[in-house]
């Protein structure tokens, strides 16, 4: 099971990394323009904090314009994941990648026949959205499921990562599907980690010391 947080925010990273639970960070062209700063300089500085894996997406339209950018994201920093497009041109790019060792993730991902092809050009990670599809009236969940399904079914070793998370209980339902990973926004995480029994308990168990006078 890998979790991952999906964000580019500085302040966000490095807050959830201490907590020894994560495996990386997902970013996105959406997450990075927010942060208004030089997307190399981000992802350097994103490195400073994250032991794990970075996900980095290409903006490039065409394979091999996709794979140049690739590889020189990939000098960035270790461990980076390079992102790609489902598409004509992403699929050709992931071949090209793959065969060169650099590990890449198919992204809009919206259907089991664009998951088997992104398989078979070699990705390692393929990222169906759950919360996208189900706004379009699908069930994101049972896309997630057939996914995983066909590839064990295949044997073969790509991985599901469930993107699009709109809170807690997606990331449990994703899981109990048997994906390999998720990531999630900050918020989602920051929810996964509180309840409000908890802060009752801590807060009854706090005052019960205190007025021990121990």
């Amino acid at each position: 099971m890998e979790l991952y947080i999906d964000s580019a925010n500085i302040e966000q990273i490095a807050q959830v990394m201490p907590l020894g639970i994560l495996q990386g960070v997902t970013t996105n062209p959406t997450l990075i323009a927010k942060e208004k700063r030089d997307f190399q300089t981000l992802i350097r500085n994103i490195a400073k904090l994250v032991d794990g894996k970075i996900w980095c997406q290409v903006t490039s339209t065409e394979a091999e314009s996709m794979v140049n950018e690739a590889l020189e994201i990939n000098s960035w920093a270790k461990n980076i994941v390079i992102k790609l497009p489902m598409g004509m041109e992403g699929l050709k790019a992931a071949s090209i990648l793959s065969r060169k060792g650099v590990e890449t993730n198919m992204t809009l991902v919206y259907s089991v026949p664009q998951a088997v092809l992104a398989a078979k050009a070699g990705v390692s990670y393929v990222s169906p959205y759950v919360g996208r599809v189900d706004d379009t009236g699908w069930d994101g969940m049972s896309l997630i499921k057939e996914i995983v399904d066909v590839f064990q079914s295949l044997q073969v070793k790509t991985k599901v990562i469930a993107a699009s998370i709109r809170g807690p209980q997606q990331v449990i339902d994703a899981l109990r599907t048997g994906v390999h990973a998720v990531t999630m926004p900050y918020q989602v995480l920051l929810s996964m980690v509180r309840n409000p029994m908890t802060d009752i308990g801590l807060e009854q168990f706090m005052t019960d010391w205190n007025n021990a006078n121990m």
